[in-house]
């Protein structure tokens, strides 16, 4: 598995990077030729669904997740969303903590991601495409572009 760990500090109060950073079909903005579809009653919260289908024309994947916890921040109390990862091309986790600050917000995203088709050999360089990657996801949510 390839573990990452990105963190970026905010201007934005907890509760408004922890909306941002939990808008799932946002995260699609910043990633070239990715749609995100939410699967469940809910966009948010535990239990919520959704799928990132990543495609050129007719050849592409789907990436389904689950958020299998979700605290949102409070007053002096970090917020933490955990997704698993349940397709059959990416397997792994994903977490995003949003920590309130006097200034601010903390905000930092783990991911402990496989692309299955990949040998072990390849964790190194997933890792860094995923930060990368998931660097202008999360610049891109907390500055506000879309």
């Amino acid at each position: 598995m390839a573990l990452l760990r990105i963190t970026r500090r905010s201007p934005l109060s907890a509760a408004e990077a922890w909306r941002r950073m939990t808008d799932w079909e946002r995260h699609a903005g910043p990633v070239p030729f990715t749609a995100i579809r939410v699967t469940s009653a809910s966009p948010r919260g535990l239990g919520a669904g959704f799928t990132a289908r990543t495609a050129v024309g007719p050849v592409g994947f789907d990436d389904p997740m689950e958020v299998t916890r979700w605290q949102a921040p409070q007053p002096g109390r970090p917020g933490l969303c955990r997704l698993e990862k349940r397709g059959a091309v990416v397997t792994g986790w994903a977490e995003i903590e949003v920590r309130p600050q006097p200034d601010g917000s903390v905000v930092q995203w783990r991911e402990d991601v496989r692309v299955t088709a990949l040998p072990r050999l390849f964790d190194g360089p997933t890792a860094w495409c995923g930060r990368l990657l998931f660097g202008r996801v999360m610049r891109r949510l907390l500055d506000g572009a879309r």
